[in-house]
């Protein structure tokens, strides 16, 4: 009788059991097909990441040159306008000496005629020509 049990247990197991080891074969057959699938594709895939990574590289060197070039022309331009500066303080002082020295220069010939020297500005000999000038004048005046 025992044996009977045991030959019925053991066949319970075993009739439980085949569901479980279909399922088991058909796992690993589709792990086979997913292991063949990879193997396919990943040497391509990681060729492509490779190229792209060398891609990123020179994109990224590009880039870090392009950045120290504009570097230099924003420099070079920053340099042009303090040059520029420069000189256009340079014109403004030389246009504000300018204006000044016509200023001067205007005052000189536009001043009104010379005075006169009096009697005492001038030399003995003069004088008397002075005098004789002076005397002319106020006989004229008189008349």
């Amino acid at each position: 009788m025992s044996l009977i049990l045991v030959a019925l247990s053991l066949t319970a197991i075993l009739v439980a059991a085949i569901p479980t080891l279909q399922e088991l074969a058909h796992a690993a057959r589709s792990a086979e097909k997913l292991f063949d699938t990879i193997s396919r594709e990943l040497p391509s895939t990681l060729q492509a990441i490779r190229s792209t990574s060398l891609e990123i590289t020179d994109l990224s060197d590009d880039v870090s040159e392009s950045v120290k070039s504009a570097n230099q022309v924003v420099r070079q331009v920053d340099q042009s306008i303090d040059v520029a500066k420069k000189q256009a303080q340079d014109i403004q002082i030389n246009t504000r000496s300018l204006i000044v020295g016509f200023k001067a220069a205007w005052k000189t010939f536009a001043r009104q005629a010379p005075i006169q020297p009096t009697n005492e500005q001038l030399p003995m000999s003069n004088q008397t020509e002075l005098k004789l000038s002076e005397s002319e004048i106020m006989r004229k005046e008189n008349r």
